[in-house]
């Protein structure tokens, strides 16, 4: 085994104080600069024959100073964030040769303070990467890179130094759906830079960059902060992040062709450490399969990552054809009360979600003419006036499809929805007894359509969804409908699948669920209603439940 060479540095810091017009905030305690900061730098591959390393230009980089709770080292280009003050950074040249590279280390303690100071390395460098490795990171400058959901063991643990992907733990097919993962799409762009995409879902990511993450406990506060997404166990789901750009670079220390993503870079789950991904394996085209140690240094983690995006399902084929429930809405007059009850008035906190209507029976506002639901949204008297109907109490199932053929409503403010609501809401509460939103459509952003499940630990705001586009959503008829198994549960628009669900005996969409149609204005999801709204209709030519 190869010894390395030691750089001690003992050096001179210096403090940077952030200052600010208020006192200290008691809730972090004192305020304190981190002191006696020490750098040592180990070259890999340094030898009596190679004293400037092995040619691979890694460098093991180690700080320590009292008071300090993180650090960050920087070099031309990147840098590197660490907790442990640990970081193994590689450096590349055009051309082969002896290299002296600057690095800025910065120590930081509580409130942001910080020290810093700065260490020289003389550093080999003989290491280009193939030709053949940059073609499969980018070729001609267009490919993304996902996790390959559909694979068993696309993700997973194991310990460090132990068979990868053999040993230990590796997620089924789509088994973390809706966490913050698979929507994620990651370039390896020919500049050197490294774009993340944190929700493939986004209609504009230009201007909408917001979506979340997946990643440990702890760690992952090194992004955003403490107190983001959904802590379930050692994971946090849903950790709200958004796109960003550091850079990438090759090496290959020990042999192990290596990817370093820079700053606070990664790749599926967020581990921490050195954000460093051994490639473990390159032999399948398009793909490649990744390992990194964790922040922790508990576990090694891997992912096996695509440049090719999910193949296209078949034509859909329900499963579902036998008719148990239907309304077609023939006869002209109020909804049939042997099939359809009412909720009515404001709600609490507006129906739970800050809505501004006030829901009524009357047929100015829910009505059947010519043979078409109508449920219309109202100005009225400096307020708003819409209609909810429900099969609450009356009916009620466990798996099938439904379908439901609609013509949308539009105008800001306007949020129509088609949903499902376990029937043990009244005594388990929401949303222990599980949602299941199979169309919903908000008027401030016109043509697109979600479809949502709410349950513990996913619902509100964190609820599992996907959205599709429908660019004629309220000037035509479509077909919204959903399929429930207790494998899968399917959202499709004109029979074509957009959102696809793994549904478990973990979750409640394994019982009884009712049926609901509204139109709500405003509120959380509704967002802004336009001050010249007057009305609007959600439309439904039919209304059918198969088993």
């Amino acid at each position: 085994m190869k010894n390395l060479k030691y750089l001690y540095v003992f050096l001179m810091t210096t403090a940077a104080m952030m200052v600010g017009c208020q006192d200290d905030d008691i809730s972090i305690g004192a305020i304190t600069a981190p002191t006696n900061l020490e750098v040592v730098s180990e070259i890999v591959g340094v030898d009596s024959e190679n004293p400037f390393g092995d040619g691979t230009g890694v460098v093991k980089f180690m700080a320590k100073a009292d008071n300090a709770l993180t650090y960050k080292f920087v070099t031309p280009g990147s840098q590197q964030i660490s907790q442990t003050g640990i970081a193994s950074i590689p450096f590349t040249s055009a051309n082969s040769g002896v290299f002296t590279y600057e690095v800025a280390v910065v120590a930081y303690g509580t409130g942001g303070i910080s020290t810093s100071t700065a260490i020289q390395v003389e550093v080999f460098v003989d290491y280009s990467p193939p030709a053949d490795l940059l073609q499969l990171l980018y070729g001609d400058g267009s490919k993304t890179w996902r996790i390959k959901s559909e694979q068993a063991g696309h993700f997973g643990l194991g310990p460090v130094g132990g068979n990868i992907p053999v040993e230990w733990y590796g997620a089924g097919p789509e088994e973390k759906a809706g966490l913050g993962m698979y929507d994620d799409r990651y370039i390896f762009n020919s500049d050197g830079t490294f774009t993340h995409i944190t929700n493939n879902t986004n209609d504009d990511p230009v201007t909408d960059t917001s979506g979340t993450v997946f990643g440990r406990k702890n760690l992952i506060d090194e992004l955003n902060g403490p107190g983001g997404g959904t802590v379930n166990g050692d994971d946090v789901s849903n950790y709200p992040y958004s796109d960003y750009t550091q850079n990438w670079q090759i090496s290959a220390p020990g042999g192990s062709e290596t990817i370093t993503l820079s700053g606070i870079g990664f790749i599926g789950y967020y581990t921490g450490g050195n954000h460093q991904y051994r490639i473990f394996d390159r032999s399948v085209p398009n793909e490649l399969i990744l390992t990194t140690a964790d922040g922790n240094g508990n576990f090694n983690w891997w992912f096996i990552i695509t440049s090719e995006e999910p193949k296209q399902d078949e034509a859909f084929t329900t499963i579902y054809n036998d008719l148990i429930w239907e309304d077609t809405f023939d006869v002209d007059g109020a909804p049939d009360p042997l099939k359809w009850t009412y909720d009515l008035g404001k709600g609490d906190n507006g129906w739970g979600n800050s809505e501004s209507q006030t829901y009524t029976k009357s047929p100015d506002n829910v009505k059947i003419e010519d043979g078409i639901l109508k449920i219309t949204a109202k100005a009225e008297n400096g307020g708003y006036i819409s209609s909810r109907i429900k099969t609450d109490g009356i009916f009620a199932f466990t798996y099938g499809r439904v379908e439901v053929r609609a013509k949308l409503p539009s105008g800001g403010g306007t949020w129509p929805a088609i949903w499902m609501l376990g029937q043990n809401y009244t005594t388990v509460s929401w949303p222990t007894c599980g949602e299941i939103d199979i169309m919903e459509h908000v008027g401030n952003d016109q043509n697109t359509i979600h479809s949502t499940l709410h349950y513990p630990g996913n619902s509100g705001g964190n609820g599992v969804g996907k959205r599709t586009t429908v660019p004629t959503a309220s000037t035509e008829f479509h077909n919204y409908s959903v399929e429930w198994t207790p494998d899968f549960i399917t959202f499709l628009v004109d029979n074509q699948v957009y959102h696809k669900f793994p549904n478990t005996a973990d979750t409640p969409f394994n019982a009884d669920f009712f049926l609901i149609l509204n139109v709500a204005m405003g509120g959380n999801f509704g967002g802004a209603i336009d001050p010249n709204f007057t009305a609007s209709t959600l439309e439904i030519d039919y209304v059918k439940v198969y088993q």
